[in-house]
């Protein structure tokens, strides 16, 4: 693997060949002894707070496979499947407004999900779906990508991939100003966390092997987020759309706050691989099963 041209390619500091060195690629070589015999697609799944670093790891993953190994390789995000504009509109019509933002359990076409990794496993022609963040609805169908071979790993990333549901008991105590102030009668999180218990669970049994990039808390997620935005607030220069202020930022993750805590505590133990962030994402320690 030209690791000097996948940092080119996606911007990385020299430093992150190391990483890939320490950690990574020993996790590549761990997921070929899994696949080896496999009679199907063999099914990563990622998880991950916004900011940890998921995508990378995917492309990496999907890079040294290909070319170290001669795999046909397929990545997914979470984010792939989510419901166009106009669906969403309904669901916080019907149900509740702040079902408007994308990201949580219920704002996913998860049929669709479904639909994608059975036409994969069974070697069938399959459009690979991709979401348009900047129009906030997905690209028109023509232009996704077209899959014709039976892949031999499908990666799907995403920052609630894996996730299980809460209990019902803890619900009922808001976890933030937004839950609090702006879904006072749980109806939000209550209807969140059904979506989540019922044909997400589905799509998570599929993964053969699970990896976590665990943040030290959901408090890094703000700082990180925030890298982000600034990042793309210098990119654009004058051109503010769609760039939100640190205010925003801070209202923003707050959707993502309650399952993105309760996957910090939870999946560690439910995981194959945890690779342990610090403050700066830099990986600590690992946990191997």
């Amino acid at each position: 693997m030209d690791i000097h041209g996948f940092l080119t390619a996606h911007h990385l500091p020299s430093s992150y060949a190391d990483t890939a060195q320490k950690w990574f690629t020993p996790l590549c070589e761990r997921l070929i002894e899994h696949q080896k015999g496999a009679q199907k697609p063999f099914i990563l799944g990622i998880n991950g707070c916004q900011g940890s670093g998921k995508s990378t790891l995917t492309n990496f993953i999907e890079t040294f496979l290909e070319t170290e190994h001669d795999l046909r390789v397929v990545s997914l995000s979470i984010d792939d499947f989510y419901l166009d504009k106009a669906s969403r509109n309904a669901l916080a019509i019907k149900v509740h407004p702040l079902l408007r933002t994308r990201g949580v359990p219920g704002t996913h076409d998860i049929p669709l999900a479904l639909e994608t990794f059975a036409k994969l496993t069974n070697g069938e022609p399959t459009r690979l779906p991709r979401f348009d963040k900047a129009s906030d609805n997905p690209f028109p169908v023509g232009n996704w990508p077209l899959i014709s071979e039976t892949p031999d790993v499908i990666i799907l990333e995403g920052w609630c991939v894996g996730v299980p549901p809460q209990a019902k008991s803890a619900l009922r105590t808001p976890v933030n100003a937004l839950e609090e102030n702006e879904d006072s009668l749980c109806t939000w999180r209550t209807f969140v966390n059904g979506e989540l218990q019922g044909q997400y669970q589905t799509l998570f049994e599929k993964i053969d092997y699970s990896v976590m990039l665990a943040a030290p808390s959901f408090d890094c997620v703000y700082q990180w987020r925030l890298e982000q935005e600034h990042k793309l607030a210098r990119a654009t220069k004058n051109q503010a759309d769609g760039i939100m202020s640190d205010e925003e930022v801070a209202r923003f993750i707050q959707h993502y706050q309650r399952l993105t805590e309760h996957a910090l505590a939870t999946l560690p133990d439910k995981c194959n691989t945890v690779f342990y962030l610090d403050e700066q994402r830099t990986i600590s320690q690992q946990d191997l099963k």
